[in-house]
């Protein structure tokens, strides 16, 4: 088999047709618009043709692969190819109504790319699901509940607005070259309903960084640095300052962010 990866890109092509298949199952390919993020030789991509797309936009950072993909799709015009960093492209723009967007995510960068996506300017977004493959560790940090050592501004940040519909875990062998962790599939929906009147995702990653930053000291210190009356304020919003950052209920961050975005001190 004719692969080369490059460590510098975090590149482990997924070559498991079984686990390639349970991927694409997990929605319905017909007739919609699709986007992959990071297809390396496309075995993901010609599974994803066979089930007929409208479109299909495919993003490849590597140059050499990027214009084997461009040779091997040459006749199909459902197929556009960006041979641009994921982390500079224009999603917003780009992006046609209620499209899927897959990824095989470089692990190196996997959680920048899913911020990017979370941090749309327009919500409800463009796309109406996200099915991304992420390093195992990586996962659990975005699914982590409240008090736990996973629980941080990741899975805060993505529960503001996707909800994680499924999930299952990929073994090294479906690599190549095979990684020494393992690896969990995520499904997400955005959350169209979101109560929180936070006027810009920006400030939730903000404080959320303040907060987690110290991770094991008091939030009273973390909380004054962001309001002149945090006393009378915290009492207000009845959080307790004695709380550690993973001892606090997402609802209290986006409480917090909501009123740093009327109170704040600068």
């Amino acid at each position: 088999m004719n692969i080369y990866a490059k460590k510098s890109l975090g590149q482990n092509f997924l070559v498991d047709t079984n686990i390639i298949k349970k991927i694409i199952n997990l929605t319905n390919i017909l007739d919609k618009n699709i986007l992959e993020i990071g297809p390396g030789k496309g075995a993901l991509t010609d599974q994803i043709l066979k089930n007929k797309p409208k479109s299909l936009i495919l993003i490849e950072k590597d140059n050499s692969l990027s214009n084997e993909l461009k040779f091997k799709y040459s006749n199909n015009k459902k197929i556009t190819i960006y041979n641009k960093d994921v982390l500079k492209f224009n999603f917003e723009k780009k992006l046609q109504k209620d499209t899927i967007i897959f990824g095989n995510l470089p692990y190196n960068i996997a959680s920048q790319i899913l911020v990017n996506i979370i941090k749309f300017k327009k919500w409800p977004p463009k796309y109406s699901s996200l099915i991304f493959m992420f390093q195992k560790e990586m996962a659990e940090r975005i699914m982590g509940k409240r008090g736990t050592a996973e629980y941080g501004r990741l899975s805060i940040l993505t529960n503001f607005r996707l909800k994680v519909m499924n999930k299952f875990k990929v073994s090294p062998n479906c690599f190549f070259p095979k990684p020494k962790i393992d690896s969990t599939v995520l499904f997400f929906k955005p959350n169209t309903k979101i109560k929180n009147k936070i006027k810009n995702v920006e400030n939730l990653e903000k404080i959320t960084h303040l907060f987690f930053s110290k991770r094991r000291k008091m939030i009273n210190k973390s909380f004054s640095k962001l309001f002149k009356n945090s006393q009378a304020l915290s009492k207000k919003l009845e959080i307790n300052l004695s709380l550690r950052p993973s001892q606090l209920h997402e609802n209290d961050f986006y409480k917090i962010v909501e009123c740093y975005e009327k109170y704040k001190k600068i």
